[in-house]
């Protein structure tokens, strides 16, 4: 990445470092942050950038890593190594730091999964426990040397404490002592030069025997030691010079730990300034309502959805997002009127350009994409040499012979107002071979101009576009809006009016610029009103295809809210029907068994009929019901045609199940069901789901129809359906009733068919269970069995 300072000062890429730095909570890490450099590969950004995405997703939970306040003690550390003696604040902001490391490693280890990037830079930060704790019980809270740091200091200390005692206890006597409480100017005494004196009138010297270590200003008083406490002085301060050589030894010790670990604890340092950094790029980023773009290379398309200049968020207040957009173009002509807001369009670009580079996030809106430039040049700005005696036009032009001779591919260009200050026509043909030259390079540019020349270059060269900032006539002020696909009016006369020159010089200038217009300016009008019809004209197509959208949408909701408050009606009226009939059927039942004794028959064949016409009905609920549901649930299966013919697929309603028709005879039909047949009435037949799969030529069967056929064709073994009861043998009373107590039972476990098997014998019990069974409230109806179940010599029930 290469970028000069005159470009790091135009765009002010300085402002947002220290916006940055602002935002860290150590010293290394601000140091750190106000060095934030550009990485060279877009494997680094990305890597940089997957970091910063950690960072502000810990700042979401919301959390700040226990680092806060951190001193730098990478030079003490160092001294340390060497063999030097630390101050207890040095080995005091050492303890601060590694308890600081303990507790951010702690917090990324719990979080290794949801934050890796973060948990592999935690694993820098020591984990010193012992050295820590050896630390702090060293010190007390007040930064003083602690009598835990070694048995030694606690014993000259003790002694130092019992000798003060002493000293302390002996001048309290002599306070009170009547001959000798006369000679002082008052009854106190105090430390003078490491020595216990008593105030002593300067007239009474004789009186006091002792050594003079002080006197007032005045002189009338004398500091003295008495002469009877000279010797434990002397003690004292030989025990004072133990505890001070003591405290020596407990500072070289520590010294010495701290040296051993000083790679790690150094690493630490540098991990941590890191981690502070990247938790005030989270906090700028939100600050900013800024996005990680996507990166593009450098022949990338540059797209900026709404573009915020960062500087300007940063000072508070409104500011207007723009989207900027280069695809198959490479030139971006920004033109309209003075302080409009172009300038701040190109800065904004170059700015988040630098920005990406850096890894930081951009204030814009998701969908961004961003090329990773490797070079950002500028020419923006008061360009006016006076001490190399250029004026401003030489110094712009001498600035755009610097970019021209440096520029390459993957270079983007930032040109304000070029060769405007001299000739028009000249200045243009200059411009144009400018932009041109740089082009050929390869370089992204964007200019702004009030040059017509440059604004037709959009028609004429598809590698341009045209852009312009917006001017309110009413307010007679910029919208500072950014209109892609457009080239914009300088409206300098309408500014001039808005800032005060008189009407008259206003109304003779626009006379004067309307006749003025040459043949370019007149075409470049005429397209540009043509292209603002055309984007109205499609604006307000759109427009309409949105407002239709969404009446069909709406319309599509009311209709599938109606269809499913139809259905919940059905499903609750069917459910409370079914139970009714439900309650119904169980007090029949419950009527059979009592007429069960009733030996006429009479009674209870018509309890029988009724409880089998409810049973009916209440399948017929059942059905309709799961119907409903399934078509409230959207899994309703499209429909095949109803065919009353040989090998066609029906449905049957009572069983809610598929069957073949086999054969059909007026009314009635044959249907098979897996191993099961029997004959229902045609009305019990439904349409059945169409088969999934390619449909086939007629007449052409599949493998499986044909392998199909071929089992038929065999012989196959004697199959009966399950369950059976078998009651040959069996007297006929005591067969109907194991009869009734088996379909019951079958009925209550949710068989669908029960097959009986009573043999040929007689045929008298074949006769009254058929008999029976047409009466049978567990009986939808019956049949006799086929070839392959058994064939006259059982009945096949079905159940409902």
């Amino acid at each position: 990445m290469e970028v000069n300072e005159r470009t790091l000062a135009s765009l002010g890429f300085e402002e947002v470092r220290a916006a940055l730095a602002g935002r860290c909570r150590t010293d290394v890490g601000r140091d750190r942050a106000r060095a934030r450099p550009f990485l060279d590969t877009k494997n680094e950004v990305l890597a940089a950038y997957a970091l910063v995405d950690e960072a502000r997703l810990l700042k979401s939970e919301p959390l700040s890593l226990p680092i806060g306040g951190l001193i730098d003690t990478r030079p003490a550390v160092d001294r340390a190594a060497r063999g030097g003696m630390l101050e207890p604040r040095e080995l005091l902001a050492i303890t601060a730091a590694l308890f600081a490391f303990e507790r951010a490693n702690e917090v990324l280890g719990e979080r290794a999964q949801k934050l890796p990037g973060l948990a592999i830079l935690g694993r820098r930060l020591p984990v010193l426990s012992r050295l820590a704790t050896r630390l702090d019980r060293s010190f007390e809270a007040s930064g003083e040397i602690s009598d835990r740091a070694s048995v030694e200091l606690k014993d000259a200390r003790d002694q130092a404490r019992a000798l003060h005692k002493r000293i302390r206890a002996r001048l309290d006597e002599l306070l009170r002592d009547e001959r000798f409480a006369p000679n002082l100017q008052e009854a106190y005494y105090s430390v003078r030069n490491d020595r216990y004196v008593v105030p002593v009138k300067s007239s009474h010297q004789r009186e006091v025997g002792g050594i003079v270590h002080n006197a007032s200003q005045t002189g009338q008083t004398l500091f003295v030691e008495p002469s009877e406490l000279i010797g434990l002085g002397n003690e004292l301060a030989i025990a004072q010079s133990l505890v001070v050589e003591e405290e020596r030894k407990v500072l070289l010790e520590l010294s010495g730990l701290v040296g051993r670990e000083a790679s790690g604890i150094i690493g630490g340092v540098e991990a941590s300034a890191q981690l502070d950094e990247l938790e005030a790029i989270a906090g700028l980023a939100a600050d900013l309502h800024a996005i990680t773009p996507a990166l593009e290379n450098a022949d990338g398309a540059l797209v900026m959805n709404g573009l915020r200049h960062p500087r300007l968020v940063l000072k508070g207040g409104e500011v207007i997002a723009n989207n900027v957009e280069l695809h198959d173009a490479r030139a971006l002509v920004v033109s309209g009127p003075n302080a409009g807001g172009k300038t701040v369009t190109l800065t904004g670009v170059g700015l988040c350009a630098l920005m990406a580079r850096a890894a930081l996030p951009v204030p814009c809106d998701p969908g961004s994409r961003l090329p990773l430039f490797n070079q950002v040049h500028s020419a923006v700005g008061d360009l006016q040499d006076l001490q190399q005696g250029l004026s401003t036009f030489s110094a712009h032009v001498t600035m755009l012979r610097d970019i021209v001779q440096v520029a390459r591919h993957g270079s983007l260009v930032l040109i304000d107002e070029i060769a405007a200050d001299t000739d028009p026509r000249e200045g243009a043909a200059i411009a144009t071979a400018v932009l041109e030259e740089l082009l050929g390079k390869g370089a992204v540019i964007l200019v702004t101009t009030h040059l017509e020349e440059l604004k037709a270059l959009a028609h004429l060269d598809k590698r341009f576009v045209n852009a312009r900032v917006g001017f309110d006539p009413r307010r007679m002020a910029p919208t500072y809006r950014l209109q892609l696909g457009f080239a914009g009016a300088s409206s300098a006369i309408d500014i001039a009016r808005r800032v005060g020159l008189p009407e008259a010089i206003c109304a003779r200038a626009h006379d004067l610029a309307t006749n003025a217009g040459g043949a370019l300016s007149k075409a470049i009008a005429a397209a540009e009103d043509e292209r603002r019809r055309l984007f109205e004209q499609r604006d307000a197509a759109e427009q309409d295809a949105q407002q239709a959208r969404a009446a069909k949408e709406r319309a599509e909701a009311v209709l599938e809210a109606a269809t499913r408050a139809r259905k919940e009606e059905e499903i609750r009226f069917r459910s409370a029907l079914q139970a009714e009939l439900e309650f119904a059927r169980t007090q029949i039942r419950e009527l059979v068994e009592k007429l069960e004794q009733d030996r006429s028959g009479k009674a209870l064949k018509a309890a029988q009929s009724a409880a089998a016409e409810l049973t009916a009905r209440i399948n017929e609920q059942a059905v309709a019901e799961r119907s409903t549901r399934t078509e409230l649930k959207g899994e309703v299966r499209e429909l095949a045609p109803l065919e009353l013919k040989p090998g066609a697929r029906a449905r049957l309603k009572s069983l809610d199940t598929e069957v073949e028709i086999l054969d059909v005879a007026q009314d009635t039909a044959t249907v098979a069901a897996g191993a099961m047949k029997m004959r229902v009435p045609l009305a019990e037949l439904g349409p059945a789901g169409k088969a999934k799969g390619a449909s086939r030529p007629p007449g052409v069967e599949s493998k499986a129809a044909r392998l199909e056929k071929a089992e038929k064709a065999a012989a196959k073994p004697l199959a009966m359906a399950s369950p059976t009861l078998d009651v040959r043998g069996e007297r006929t009373e005591d067969a109907l009733r194991l009869v009734e107590q088996f379909l019951d039972r079958a009925l209550r476990q949710g068989e669908a068919a029960a097959v009986i098997l009573h043999g040929h014998g007689t045929g008298a019990i074949k006769r009254e269970l058929r008999e029976h069974l047409r009466s049978s409230p567990y009986a939808r109806s019956f049949r006799p069995g086929d070839g392959t179940e058994g064939g006259d010599a059982v009945t096949v029930v079905l159940l409902g």
